[in-house]
Formats: structure tokens, C-alpha cells, sequence
């Protein structure tokens, strides 16, 4: 959570911990509480504060912040929009998570103000943002942007969370990294720093391919070129439909900046139109986790001024 000024300058963040009890109902009164609490902490006045803009993961109606379902949260058919409102008595704007991260990058991080623009945020899962014309790209019923359902161009894969198989998120995330990588020690022969710290700790995580990939480990060097060129596909492909300006890749994997930038750069050349790949520079995410909030921010400005005309 942050205030933020109207220009995208944090002027004081903090988090509390997610209550997911009792279907997650609870969260927008601790919401509430902790905003009055801070304000008080800063002997500052709620009048000072025009909106909120709110990030929130799942499937969500836009216009409404109703939300259908957030299972990590536990929130199912549940009004988020309406109760942060009455619990907060300021006007609030809803979008998906992996959205409003997208929209911080472009206003104040990596994006340098690219009006078109395609952020993929490499965590746990694969989340994806497309910015086009400056606007966020909804979709029909809120989905765009799902980037880390695009399947491979392989048939089967490996089973994803959502229900289907070979999703790029079962190659590209932090999951799918160490999943590749404790696939490829179980069928290598050859010495590797990985094979060693699996069979000492009996797992490994992207961590530790990227820490054995910084030594010169070539198992390592081998599950990373393996997830770059499914990356490298993927993105190009929608490069090709969409012709963005900046390429930001964020999320905990991006730490592994040139390691993964170079090989990921080379496929999307091989596969991205001449024209597309020419026009499009890719940048490591540079707001880390206040994307969101920046995003966030930039959201309940222009709900403002919308309302305002």
C-alpha cells in the first residue's frame, strides 16, 4: 500500500499482512483501518486523499471490481469496488494485478512513457500486461493479457493450474524453471553444480539455476536457453500482432537481467517480423514491487479525470 502524488512520487509505503479467513472478507477493513492508521502515524487529513486505485488478482469485471474469483485470496462473487468504497469513503478503481504493474512501469519505471507497450512478469506464474494507444487492453470479459496461458508450440507439456497442459507458465515461470531443471539433472550424466545441490538438498529452485548459470554451469546454461526460446516465441508472436514500442520483463526472474535477456533477444529475433523486432527494445523492470502501487495510482488519476469531464 503507498500514497502517491498525482505525479507518481511515492510519499509513503507500507504493507499488512492478507487475511484470508472467512473467504478473504476481511481485507477491506483492514484496508481502511490501516489507511486511517497512517494517516494519523503522518497527522495528515483524509481530505488529502482524492482516490484509490487497487490492484487484484483473478477474474475480475472492470468497470463494476466485481470480483468472480481470486483463489489464492479466497474472494468468490465478492464486490470489492463497492465495499472498499463504503468502508473508505473514497472513490476506487479495481484492475488486475498484473495490469496495474504494467501501467507503473510505463508511467514511471522502464516504459519511459511508451504508449505501446508489453509487460510480462516472470513469478511464481506468468503475468502479462498489454498496454496499446496508452490504454490498458481489457478484452471482452477482462482477460486480455493472459501471457502465461499462451500454450506451447509443442503438443502436451506439462499440466498447468489452470486446467490445461503446456502453458507457457509451466516453462517461463520460477516453477517451470526448477521444473525443468530437476527434469534435466534426472536425465544428464554429466557434472553440474545443479546436479550436486539436488542431490544434497533434493531440490532445486530458478535460484539456484541462475546462481550455477552465473558460475558457467552448462546444465544451467541449457534449462535457461530452453525456457528463452519458448519466451522468445511467445512474445514474439504477440509482438507480431501488436507492434510494441518496449518489451519490460519484471517479477523475481527478471533478476537474472543479460543472463536471460540475451538468449530471450535472439529467439524473439528469430521469430518476430524484421520491422516488429527493429521497433521494439527490451527493458528489465526497474520498480520491482512498487510497480503495482505506481499503476495503481496512475489508475484512480484517470478515473478522476474522466469523472472530472
Amino acid at each position: 500500500m503507498a500514497f502517491i502524488t498525482s505525479y507518481g512520487e511515492i510519499v509513503s509505503k507500507w504493507e499488512i499482512p492478507t487475511n484470508t479467513e472467512d473467504g478473504g472478507i476481511h481485507i477491506t477493513m483492514d484496508i481502511a483501518k490501516s489507511i486511517d492508521h497512517k494517516l494519523n502515524e503522518l497527522n495528515q487529513e483524509k481530505e488529502h486523499l482524492a482516490a484509490i486505485g487497487m490492484g487484484a488478482p483473478g477474474f475480475i469485471e472492470m468497470e463494476t471490481g466485481f470480483i468472480y474469483q481470486a483463489v489464492n485470496i479466497g474472494w468468490k462473487d465478492f464486490p470489492l469496488k463497492d465495499r472498499l468504497e463504503v468502508e473508505t469513503g473514497l472513490p476506487v478503481t479495481v484492475d488486475n494485478d498484473a495490469n496495474i504493474a504494467a501501467l507503473g512501469e510505463m508511467w514511471r519505471g522502464a516504459g519511459d512513457g511508451a504508449k505501446n507497450l508489453l509487460c510480462v512478469t516472470l513469478g511464481t506464474g506468468v503475468g502479462g500486461g498489454i498496454i496499446a494507444n496508452g490504454q490498458i487492453l481489457h478484452g471482452a470479459s477482462g482477460m486480455a493479457g493472459e501471457i502465461g496461458h499462451i500454450t506451447s508450440v509443442t503438443k502436451g507439456g506439462a499440466p498447468c493450474n489452470c486446467g490445461k497442459t503446456g502453458c507457457l507458465e509451466t516453462i517461463a515461470s520460477a516453477t517451470g524453471i526448477a521444473r525443468l531443471a530437476t527434469e534435466a539433472v534426472a536425465v544428464s550424466n554429466e557434472p553440474s553444480l545443479l546436479k550436486e545441490q539436488f542431490d544434497t538438498l533434493g531440490s532445486l529452485t530458478s535460484k539456484d539455476v541462475f546462481e550455477a548459470l552465473a558460475k558457467g554451469d552448462h546444465l544451467a546454461e541449457q534449462v535457461l536457453d530452453e525456457t528463452a526460446s519458448y519466451l522468445g516465441v511467445a512474445i514474439a508472436n504477440l509482438s507480431n500482432a501488436l507492434n510494441p514500442e518496449k518489451i519490460v520483463i519484471g517479477g523475481g526472474v527478471s533478476k537474472a537481467g543479460d543472463a536471460l535477456l540475451e538468449p530471450l533477444r535472439t529467439y524473439f529475433n528469430q521469430y518476430a517480423l524484421e520491422r516488429v523486432a527493429s521497433s521494439a527494445e527490451f527493458k528489465i523492470a526497474t520498480l520491482g514491487n512498487d510497480a503495482g502501487v505506481i499503476g495503481g495510482a496512475w489508475l484512480a488519476k484517470q478515473k478522476l479525470n474522466q469523472t472530472h469531464y
